[in-house]
């Protein structure tokens, strides 16, 4: 229907917790359960974040962020069989690896590693404010230091091309592009020898990891959302009329305000914490998701030691100068585990999971789309102004240089979630002149 369209596109690949894009039906939210029967339904929420004073000192909190880490992340380690972790050398999927690798030791074990990397990459990265640098330095360090037994997947453009088909039928839903499909075959590849892993994923959106937590305030309201006017600008001006994409994120926005629990603190502390909220409920869920099916798609288990309850409940109300301790990115989490890492990587600045600068890569998702225009039944002919695919194609998507989703997703991850669009359709015989 009309919200499932318009949530698609304006929030997208981010979703509204609890709806879904087709018509007539729902999901159950996070943390809520539901029983059914002859007479009815019942749905009740189960579990939430609680709001109080934070009573620790930062000595006190430095500790028991350790303890809560680590626990965690040993219990995930129970598994009938061996256990691997996703290495990236950030900060991390170095501390699970740590921990991992020590717990392991004791059974005189090794732990296995993986990395992704992708064809050619190094010739081509382009530093950035998000991505600062590639990830090879940092995993030696770890390696180095833990003497695990690593691996490093690489993963073609051709693959990573023709995968996107595949990544959006996972998800039943055009989403995160080459993003999606590079671990959809970074996973199939390391199924080959591992069936569970371990990942680094929701420690920024927990601890404070991502820039805007920090830096200047976007015009956006979800900060992950930007070149907003740009996207809607894509769209013909019928459909710009139909879908109303500021008005429709704006009502999202307001009412998850609405039921965001209350927080304790002065208005700038409020303001922030509304943030760390509005990424759980969204950013995190988006990324949740996309690891639950592009990794099951692979037939592996990924766990997520960093979305366990009992660190999101304490690190809700630890204020902002001690989750920022000395100025950084996650500091109270790089203090807590500093005596154990390589200083290089405690010190080294976040960056996000690693995506292709490839030309190639470009060009490939720009032939494909070409080829999709030349279907004029195409539902890209009928949502979009042609003048604006081709001069997206003309240019390579060079509008969209500042990700319009995220840290990765610029240019030609709008292509290629362009071409996830058309083939959603095809795919399930959706009627998008209908709705």
């Amino acid at each position: 229907d009309i919200e499932g369209l318009a949530a698609l596109f304006s929030l997208g690949p981010s979703r509204i917790v609890g709806d879904a894009i087709f018509k007539g039906i729902k999901e159950i939210k996070p943390a809520y359960a539901m029983v059914v029967h002859k007479e009815g339904k019942k749905s009740w929420q189960y579990w939430d974040i609680v709001s109080k004073h934070h009573e620790h000192s930062e000595e006190e909190t430095i500790e028991t962020v350790r303890e809560l880490v680590t626990k965690a992340i040993e219990r995930q380690l129970i598994s009938d069989v061996p256990i691997s972790t996703m290495l990236s050398g950030g900060l991390d999927s170095s501390i699970i690896t740590a921990v991992a690798a020590e717990q392991l030791a004791k059974e005189n074990k090794t732990l296995s590693t993986y990395s992704v990397a992708y064809e050619e990459n190094d010739q081509h990265f382009q530093q950035n404010s998000f991505q600062t640098s590639q990830d090879e330095f940092w995993i030696g360090k770890m390696q180095q230091a833990f003497q695990t037994n690593h691996k490093q997947v690489t993963i073609t453009q051709q693959d990573l091309v023709e995968s996107l088909q595949h990544a959006m039928i996972l998800k039943d839903m055009p989403s995160m592009a080459d993003i999606d499909s590079s671990l959809y075959l970074f996973c199939k590849e390391m199924k080959n020898e591992h069936t569970v892993a371990l990942s680094g994923e929701c420690a920024d959106e927990v601890f404070g990891g991502y820039p805007w937590f920090y830096g200047e305030k976007t015009e956006s309201l979800f900060p992950w959302l930007r070149s907003t006017k740009e996207r809607e600008q894509l769209f013909k001006p019928e459909w710009q009329k139909r879908l109303q994409l500021p008005q429709f994120m704006q009502n999202v926005y307001d009412e998850a305000i609405k039921e965001m629990p209350h927080f304790l603190g002065n208005k700038e502390e409020q303001e922030r914490q509304q943030l760390f909220y509005l990424n759980n409920l969204f950013f995190m869920q988006t990324l949740l998701e996309r690891n639950d099916r592009m990794t099951m798609g692979a037939s592996m288990e990924v766990r997520v030691p960093f979305a366990d309850h009992t660190i999101i409940e304490y690190v809700w109300n630890i204020p902002w100068e001690m989750k920022n301790s000395g100025g950084k990115e996650k500091g109270i989490l790089r203090e807590a585990f500093s005596s154990l890492l390589p200083k290089e990587v405690v010190e080294r600045k976040k960056n996000p999971y690693p995506k292709t600068y490839h030309p190639k890569y470009t060009e490939l998702v720009h032939k494909r789309l070409e080829q999709i225009l030349q279907q004029k039944d195409s539902v890209l002919y009928e949502l979009f102004e042609h003048d604006q695919l081709k001069r997206l194609l003309a240019t390579n998507g060079q509008s969209f240089q500042i990700p319009w989703f995220g840290q990765l997703m610029a240019g030609p991850q709008l292509i290629a979630y362009l071409i996830q669009v058309h083939d959603w359709v095809e795919h399930y015989r959706i009627d998008i002149i209908s709705i």
